[in-house]
């Protein structure tokens, strides 16, 4: 799944763009569109058959003036969520580093050739390549254990071009993924500096320093931003218990009901608006904050903004999962479409349909009963309008799941299994992961003071952490 956007064109009859290309391990002496190995995708549900809704439908759902555009509708009270405006972004972040399909939107795609670009692991891929000796560029000549920054720390690295030097492309779609990823850039060097100064060996600290921030990485997944997505039950549930329905043999795999419907929800979270700092005024993610270019001083992120801090007034909200998309996901920049023969390709919500179509996603109610759940009636859906009488695209479903469940402050029963049981067997099955660590290791930093590592104490929680909480922000 990834969240917000995707930078590659995934219109057929487009020509792949270089910058689609994602770095992934072992690449060195592979071409680079290869995939790695195993890391494929797969069907989570293969027994269940698929749904087959009509194009124009699908155009029609997604497309300016549908079901999943609303419009300029501002950021109100009663539009959005509970949570903090920044988790979908983390959500994306995270998409990033476990999955990488570059294959083109199209309508019927063999799902046994989609090939999965990233190990799927939360490794932190998308931050550290291939490591300091096979991908050097991405590290500092005078203390290859850190990696590099841009000019004056204030970005990521570019070269003069202004294209990012960094391990993932995607993670230069927009100003907000930029500065999140730069932000573990410094988390990590700080980890590097922690090293050095207890007196480790050389050799020994890119890995100390790897190790500790994928550590604190992976308990904000399940501490902090899987509770948030899920509710806190299902965590333990599924961490204590195992998953019910995800159970790759022998290999792991990326599940399509995951990658490209459930893990898509964050799309459905964006603002219209976001206020970056308290200098300028709220802006919306695009075109303002595109990226694939230098940030400016005037777009630096203060994250107190958009994560809650303590002490801190509290965060601006996410917009309520409810089907419904801003004007700025729906009018997508060509910079991150590409250029599409078809108009309605612009509109994310519509790629999102598409996607599910084209690898034979089941829909939103047959998985629903396969696993047991009373499945939302169409009024609840709210496709009558419409005149379709089919069955509900599973991406769809699950938003409307969300808003009619959970008040589109979190998944659903089905949306909310499938991304845990996902998430957790990734974790369980890789063996270098935190739910393998010593039992005695504890994370010394949440999410937010990560990211304000080096921002000084007013993300670190040192000017706030006193103070009780103060007023909402919008």
């Amino acid at each position: 799944m990834e969240q917000v956007v995707e930078k590659e064109a995934r219109v057929s009859s487009a020509v792949p763009s270089i910058r689609s290309h994602c770095l992934s391990p072992a690449r060195a002496r592979l071409p680079i569109d290869a995939a790695i190995g195993p890391s494929r995708y797969a069907r989570m549900f293969p027994e269940i058959p698929s749904l087959e809704a009509d194009e124009a439908f699908l155009h029609a759902l997604g497309a300016s003036g549908g079901l999943c555009d609303c419009g300029d509708v501002g950021d109100t009270p009663q539009s959005l969520a509970s949570v903090s405006a920044g988790w979908p972004f983390f959500g994306q972040f995270v998409a990033h580093d476990i999955t990488a399909d570059r294959s083109a939107l199209g309508t019927h795609v063999n799902p046994e050739t989609l090939r999965n670009a990233r190990l799927p692991q939360l490794n932190l891929e998308c931050l550290y390549g291939d490591g300091p000796v096979a991908h050097p560029f991405l590290f500092q000549r005078d203390d290859p254990a850190k990696l590099l920054l841009g000019e004056d720390g204030a970005d990521v690295p570019r070269n003069s071009e202004g294209i990012a030097i960094i391990g993932d492309p995607r993670n230069d779609s927009h100003m907000l993924m930029s500065q999140m990823h730069l932000a573990l850039i410094k988390a990590h060097n700080g980890f590097v500096d922690e090293a050095h100064e207890q007196g480790h060996r050389d050799r020994e600290v890119f890995d100390m320093a790897a190790r500790e921030l994928r550590w604190h990485y992976q308990r904000a997944v399940l501490d902090e931003f899987l509770p948030s997505l899920v509710g806190q039950p299902l965590v333990e549930e599924i961490t204590a218990e195992g998953a019910r329905w995800f159970r790759p043999a022998p290999d792991v795999i990326i599940p399509l009901e995951f990658a490209d419907a459930a893990y898509r929800y964050g799309h459905c979270q964006i603002r219209q608006r976001y206020q970056l700092n308290n200098e300028t005024e709220p802006v919306p993610i695009f075109p303002d904050l595109l990226g694939f270019r230098p940030v400016p001083r005037e777009r630096a992120v203060e994250w107190e903004l958009l994560f809650d801090a303590p002490g801190a007034p509290h965060a601006q909200r996410a917009k309520k999962m409810d089907g419904r998309l801003p004007r700025s996901l729906i009018h997508l920049p060509v910079a991150i479409t590409g250029e599409c023969e078809v108009d309605e390709y612009h509109s994310l919500a519509v790629r999102d349909l598409q996607r599910g179509q084209g690898v034979g996603l089941p829909s939103g109610e047959a998985v629903a009963r396969y696993m047991g759940v009373t499945p939302l009636t169409a009024d609840e859906v709210g496709l009558v309008s419409t005149r379709w009488r089919g069955e509900t695209p599973l991406w769809y479903y699950i938003l409307r799941e969300a808003a009619i469940t959970a008040a589109g402050d979190r998944l659903g029963p089905v949306g909310g299994r499938i991304v845990t049981e996902v998430i957790v067997t990734l974790l369980d099955r890789d063996p270098g992961s935190v739910r393998h660590a010593d039992p005695g290791w504890r994370p010394r930093k949440s999410l937010i003071e990560l990211l304000g590592w080096s921002a000084g104490p007013r993300n670190l929680g040192g000017k706030y952490a006193s103070r009780g909480s103060g007023p909402t922000r919008g």
